[in-house]
Order: C-alpha cells, then structure tokens, then sequence
C-alpha cells in the first residue's frame, strides 16, 4: 500500500529524528560493530604518471574500467568547494551525518509543491550512497544511508569524507571524481575551474547521465543555471557575475584524457613503485608527439618515428616518442623505436674524427684523399659513388664523405673507437663472433636511438657524456666512471665543424651542431643534433627493417630534427666556448705534418708520435709578468711535444713557426692572456697570466 505524502513526510522526519539521536544510544555501538560500513582504508583510484613538474602525463583506467582519479580539496578551485557546500550541505562542518533542518527543509517543500525541489542529504548521506548504491528509493534505504552517514562521520574527518566525495562522485559515464569530470569536460585540472565550469560540476552529480553535457546539453545548462542563481539568493555571488557566468557555453564533448608518452609510462608502471614520476617535461612531450604524428603522415604509410630529447648536463630525458602513433598497427606504434637496435649511418663518423683530432693527426684545415682506396680488402664507396678528391677534415665530416672516415679509423683503430664508446657508457652491437672493423665507421653495427642520444651528450657538454635516464627504470643509471667520449678540445672542433653543416632547406635557425645518417640499404634515416644544453636525436624507418627507397637523413630526419627544436619550447643554449688552447688556424698557419693527413700501407701515419705532449714551463699558470714596455720581452719555455712549434697569445699567432722550445713574448697591453703552444701533431698547451 502505497504512503500518503504527509505520511512520508512524518516518517521521513521521524527517521531523521532517530538518526540524530541514534549516536547516543548504545544499541548503535552494536550494531556499528555488528554492521561496519563498506569502507576501505584506501580507494581503487586510477593509475597516474606524472612528469618531473607534477603535471599529468597518463591516466590508466581502473579494473573495472572507471576513469577514477584521487582527488583532494587543495586540488580543487576553492570557489567550486565553496559552491559545493553551500549548494549540496550548508552545515556540512557543523552536522555528525545528517542535517536535521535540511531534512525538515525537503520535507516542507514536498508538502507545498507536490514535489521534489532539494534534497535533505548532506554529503556524509551521499558518500554513503556512493560506497553503497541502493537498489531503490525506499524509507528503508533512506534509513540505511542515514545509519551509514553516522557511521562515516564516526570513522573519517570533515576532510577526509569530502576528499572521498570529491574522489567518487559521479559524473556521467565512467567518469568518476571532480578531477576526472574536469579533464574530460573542460580539458583542464579543477584547480583552474571558472564559476560557470564549477557550477556545472556542482550539478552534475545528482542526475549524472541525464545532465551530461555530452548527450544532454540543455538539461546540463539549467542544472548549471540552477546552482548559480542559488548562490545569487545565498549572496555568495552578485547578479552581474552569475549572468557572466551563464553566458558561458556548455561543453558538448567529452574530452580524451591525457594520454602522452605510452612506452615510457607503461614501463614506469610496470618497473617503479607509486607515486610514478618520470623525468619528461608534459609540454615538450605533446610537442614532439605532434611533430612525429604529422611528420609520419606526410613520410608515407608504414613509416614510424621516433625522437629522444635530453639535458645534456644532467642526462634527464625530457621527451621520449617511440613511435609516430602508439595505436596504429600499421606503423607497429607499440614498438618503442627508441630502445630498438638499428645501423646508425654516418653517425658515428664525429667520433672518428674526434679520437683523431685527440691524438693530434689533424687539424680542421689539414688535407685528406677522398679517392677510391683499398684497406685490407675493404673498399668503401661514398654515398652518391662520387669522389671529391682533395678535401679539408672539416669539409670530408660535414660533407660525411666516407672514404676520409674509413681513413682515420683505420689509423686511430676500430677497437679504440669501440672502447670509447664503452667508457661513455655504451656498448655497441657487432654480429656474433666478429671483431671491430672499419664498416663500424659506416654504421656496420647497432645501436639504439636512446644510446646514439647519450654519446652525442659528450659533445654537447664538451667531452663527459651523460647516462641517460627517463625514471621508467627499476634502478637509476650507475654514474659513469670515465664518462668523456672525447677531451674537452676535441669535443669543441667536432661540435665546431657539425655547427657549420648547412640546415635543412626551410628550417629555421637555432645555432645547432648536427650529424646525420643512413643505413645501408636505405633502411634507417638518422639525425642528431645539439646546443649548449639539449640533444635531440631522430630516427625514420619502417620498424619491420624494410627498405624504404629515397629515404636519407639529411632529406628524411634532418626537417624533423629542426621542427621538433623548434617546436619542443626549450630555449636555444648557446654551443660551449672553445677551450684554452683549441683554435682553428688556417691551413697556411699548419706545421708541415698537419697540412696533409697521410698513411702508409699498414695504416701508420708516416711522422712518428712517440714524443709527449707539450707542456709550457715557464711562465708558471697565474703567473705576474711586467707589460713589455722598453725592458726585455718575456722568455717562454717548454717540455715535450714534436717541433716545429707555433706560439700564440689570446689565440693569435706571434713570432715564427719554430723547432726550438724557448720563444720570446712581448705584451701589448695589461690584464689576464692567455699563452697556448702547438705543436707538429696539433696538441696544445696554455697558461693564464696577468700581465701588470
């Protein structure tokens, strides 16, 4: 039989009566113990991954496939916390459950109007409600929720049943929680809701599937509507402000949630412990997801993407893109082509070149043969069969010649190249069974994107390489012990050598040093390049390994690699000043054993190279020497070293190219010089003075 109203409302009453006055009976005690609320210590919330500033970069849906997101009130706009209590329970901080006038409230207007026109439940009653769904609307569930609110307010504090509320309420769909509700219908943490946008979350909870705004737009505005102009009759907001605030539009889609990184955040959700932070910069993430999306598109189908960008000085990796688009199966997205070994082309040639510059075979100026030539059987051909002859070293690297390369590693040793890559923390892979040889200097071996990213590190920095590092690992990366890929002067003349490398036709200019690199049989495109702080490496090819005609990193990665720079948002850091005592002196200014790099047969450079190095002995560094005026100019000294010798003083030459080691100096002027010796195989030393 069903109830008259009146009677309904009697009961509704006395119920809440009783649900008042319950706590201090004694029969509550048992049956609180008899009948203990469903609620756990901890909420099944969704997994997050956040970046190195705390901004989400990855939600995971939870088991049972509910966008639930853990929500606390210092994460909320305030003013939505405000409208919240004053809108659902005005006595929130003063009620143990159940607000008794709120229920009278309800009560009276059901009475007047025939119908529903608030409701009495505070936000302790709804909580219940959301830990336990009622099957029905009845007096009994009514009188189950109220014994549930009390039994709440008994276990949680004021704080921490709104943090629940604000975790669990519902908001249409699977969307659970006001942070979740926030980035699917505004794209935007809660922390920065408007009034309109607060309002509307405000409602949402109470009809959630027949007031989305997705399906349902104008019932979402006049539930929004509705919550405005109670807090105008509450004096919580003026008329001209409310209006404002309606005129807003409602959202009519539901937004994806943040989804950035997938390889790096499921890695770090499988290897790390909670809460997972990982090393990326969200907004340099997006960018470089984009610049992939769009770049692959335009490549061609089946071709993928992929760029590693890190802090040099720090080895943090800030973003990480493995492939052009996760989800597409036709580009195998879920492969993470940052981690996959593949023939790195040319780029490696720098390190070459670098070791020869270390051990003093050449200058930037000094000649070397690009000529068809023979090398134990091994005849290396350039990339367009052509032959330029004659070249500079700084011409052969930027021109990526082949056969100069093959040159120089066949004299400093393919083994000693390998080890210096060891000791920069990287270990290329050879087939089984087969030693270094020179087709390493052309990309016969593998490597992955993240490990090319760390050497080139070396450059950047002016010799140490970083390990690198995205906090998706179980452990963090063990130091490197002898990190330098190269000595600091030799990391500067490649980093000023890759820095005169013509850009890309249309690419804007930055201030870049870069190398890039195709695999034998078209199969990789590479580039990687660099500034005083950032390294950004890019590869393009299909992941499967098939050849891709035309592709070449210089048309392929290159416009990729000048995009993403410029698009990632990081400032342009200037490349590192040279050294004391690395300079690039003319080719007319070249000892006579630097002006043309020659081998013999057995791949020895014909001058010999067992002196040490030269070492200036006197003046001492720091040393205080008198302006030379009319007294005597200063003596210099020096141990070491293969004459003929060149002096210079702030980097410009003085006196003549000659075999003894004392030479005389004259200052021009007061203040701190610098004094650098080269000797015949272009190793340098220098002192500072201060000339008084």
């Amino acid at each position: 039989m069903r109830l008259s109203r009146p009677l309904r409302l009697a009961s509704l009453t006395a119920l809440a009566a009783v649900g008042l006055s319950i706590t201090g009976l004694a029969g509550f005690r048992l049956a609180d113990q008899a009948y203990p609320p469903p609620l756990p210590e901890t909420l099944t919330v969704s997994a997050e991954v956040a970046d190195r500033d705390g901004a989400l970069l990855r939600a995971f849906a939870t088991p049972d496939g509910r966008w639930r997101l853990p929500t606390s009130e210092a994460q909320v706009d305030q003013n939505f916390v405000s409208m919240l209590i004053a809108y659902e329970d005005k006595r929130f901080y003063e009620h143990k459950g159940v607000d008794l006038q709120a229920l009278l409230r309800a009560a009276g207007q059901l009475v007047v109007h025939g119908r529903i026109v608030s409701g009495g439940s505070t936000l302790s009653m709804q909580l219940a409600r959301l830990i336990e769904p009622r099957q029905n609307r009845s007096l009994s569930a009514k009188a189950k929720q109220i014994f549930r609110a009390i039994q709440i307010e008994e276990r949680l504090s004021k704080r921490e049943i709104l943090q629940r509320y604000l975790t669990l309420a519902p908001y249409g769909g699977n969307l659970e929680g006001v942070r979740a509700a926030s980035l699917a219908w505004f794209g935007k943490e809660p922390k920065r809701l408007s009034l309109s946008e607060s309002a509307l979350l405000v409602a949402l909870p109470q009809l959630p599937e027949k007031r989305r705004p997705d399906r349902f737009t104008d019932n979402a505005r006049a539930a929004r509507d509705r919550v405005l102009q109670r807090m105008v009759e509450d004096g919580q907001l003026g008329e001209d402000e409310a209006a404002r605030a309606s005129a807003e539009p409602i959202p009519t889609r539901r937004l994806a949630l943040p989804s950035f990184a997938p390889h790096v955040t499921e890695a770090a959700l499988r290897n790390t412990p909670a809460p997972y932070t990982v090393t990326l910069r969200r907004s340099v993430q997006a960018a470089l997801e984009a610049v992939a999306r769009d770049s692959a598109r335009k490549l061609g189908d089946r071709l993928s993407v992929a760029l590693l960008l890190a802090d040099a000085r720090t080895g943090d990796i800030l973003g990480s893109v493995g492939s052009a688009d996760f989800f597409d199966h036709s580009r195998s997205g879920a492969i993470d082509m940052t981690r996959a070994v593949r023939s790195p082309g040319s780029t490696l040639k720098p390190f070459i070149y670098g070791l020869a510059f270390e051990q003093g075979l050449v200058a930037q100026e000094t000649l070397v043969e690009d000529r068809p030539s023979d090398f134990h059987g091994y005849r290396p051909r350039n990339f367009d069969m052509g032959y330029q002859g004659d070249v500079s070293v700084r011409q052969a690297l930027q021109l990526s010649l082949n056969v100069p390369a093959i040159r120089l590693l066949d004299t400093v040793g393919p083994a000693r190249l390998m080890a210096r890559f060891a000791q920069a923390g990287v270990t290329l892979r050879l087939p089984p069974d087969e030693a270094p040889g020179l087709a390493i200097g052309l990309g016969g071996v593998g490597i992955t994107l993240r490990d090319l990213v760390q050497l080139y590190t070396g450059l950047s920095n002016g010799g140490p390489a970083k390990a690198l590092h995205d906090g998706s690992e179980r452990e963090l990366p063990v130091p490197l012990a002898s990190a330098d890929v190269l000595d600091e002067r030799a990391a500067w003349q490649i980093a000023d050598i890759l820095s005169g490398v013509t850009p890309p036709k249309g690419a804007a200019p930055r201030g870049l040093a870069y190398k890039t690199g195709t695999s034998y049989g078209y199969r990789d495109a590479w580039s990687v390049g660099f500034d005083g702080r950032y390294v950004l490496g890019v590869w393009v090819g299909r992941p499967d390994g098939s050849a891709v005609p035309g592709l070449s990193g210089y048309e392929s990665a290159a416009p990729i690699l000048f995009e993403a720079f410029a698009k990632s948002g990081l400032p342009a850091i200037a490349l590192p000043r040279p050294p004391s005592g690395a300079f690039r002196p003319a080719r007319n200014e070249l000892p006579v054993t630097l002006q043309r790099f020659d081998a013999d047969d057995n791949g020895l450079v014909s001058v010999a190279r067992t002196e040490p190095a030269p070492r200036i002995v006197f003046p001492p560094e720091g040393t205080h020497v008198e302006a030379g005026g009319d007294g005597p100019p200063l003596v210099l000294k020096l141990q070491g070293g293969r004459a003929p010798f060149r002096w210079l003083a702030n980097g410009q030459p003085f006196g003549e190219t000659a075999r003894r080691r004392t030479a005389t100096w004259a200052p021009d002027g007061t203040g701190f010089a610098t004094l650098t010796v080269v000797d015949a195989a272009g190793r340098a030393a220098s002192v500072k003075v201060f000339v008084e």
